[in-house]
């Protein structure tokens, strides 16, 4: 057990008497009857509980896990702090990569990378040299932008989805990481134009374009879909 909750609950039973036998100012046990017949128990029978030991404290630590601990938008950022520390440990940095994106699950917190500068450090995760920080980077990316234009502008602002394309469409790519980088541009191109007409753009110019000229209409599913089926399909054709 967390130190913390151990010492929690210590201080929990210390302070906690039960009123069966707590001890009264005469000695006696101070027992609470429950007459029945049908005569009214006399408050004065009983006495308060006695106060904890002496010296019975709660530090800091304890009365933080009591009170609660710390805020969604502070595990964000230590979760960061870990993914991008260079002494921790590959498997330290993907539960924490893993507990990232569980915790942007929530839109507010996809709006609030924004606001806690934590756009810029993720995207540059994207070209790590390490594949399963890349493929989890991408994971993060597609959660944050699915069915949320505000974040959805924010990618295109900080050109993520041309490094998106990148790794959709490069052969020696492993294809974990683009197929994450597939669904990273699915969320973000679905009724989100400027998103849709960047990537195409990008698949043109890396000569990837599937014979079909005519623009696509972001807000339309079937075509959005057939974009990223396409993208799929080359995928398993290359690997």
């Amino acid at each position: 057990m967390d130190k913390n909750l151990n010492n929690l609950l210590k201080w929990s039973i210390e302070n906690s008497v039960p009123s069966s036998t707590a001890a009264a100012p005469n000695g006696t046990t101070g027992i609470t009857t429950h007459p029945t017949d049908g005569a009214t128990a006399d408050p004065s029978s009983t006495s308060p509980a006695p106060a904890g030991p002496a010296g019975s404290q709660l530090n800091p630590e304890i009365l933080q896990a009591l009170f609660g601990g710390p805020s969604e938008a502070e595990l964000m950022r230590a979760a960061m702090a870990v993914i991008t520390d260079a002494d921790a440990s590959l498997e330290t940095k993907l539960v924490a990569f893993d507990n990232f994106e569980q915790l942007i699950e929530s839109l507010d917190n996809a709006n609030n990378l924004e606001s806690l500068s934590l756009w810029t450090p993720l995207l540059s995760l994207l070209s790590h040299e390490e594949r399963e920080l890349r493929r989890m980077a991408a994971w993060c990316v597609g959660t944050a932008v699915q069915n949320n234009a505000r974040t959805q502008e924010r990618l295109l602002a900080m050109g993520g989805v041309p490094t998106l394309v990148g790794l959709a469409t490069s052969a020696d790519e492993h294809e974990a990481v683009r197929r994450k980088a597939i669904y990273a541009l699915s969320s973000a191109v679905r009724n989100y134009q400027p998103a849709m007409d960047a990537a195409a753009e990008e698949l043109k110019k890396g000569g990837h374009e599937r014979g079909q000229g005519d623009k696509v209409d972001a807000a339309d599913m079937d075509a959005v879909d057939g974009v990223i089926g396409w993208l799929r399909n080359k995928v398993s054709a290359e690997t």
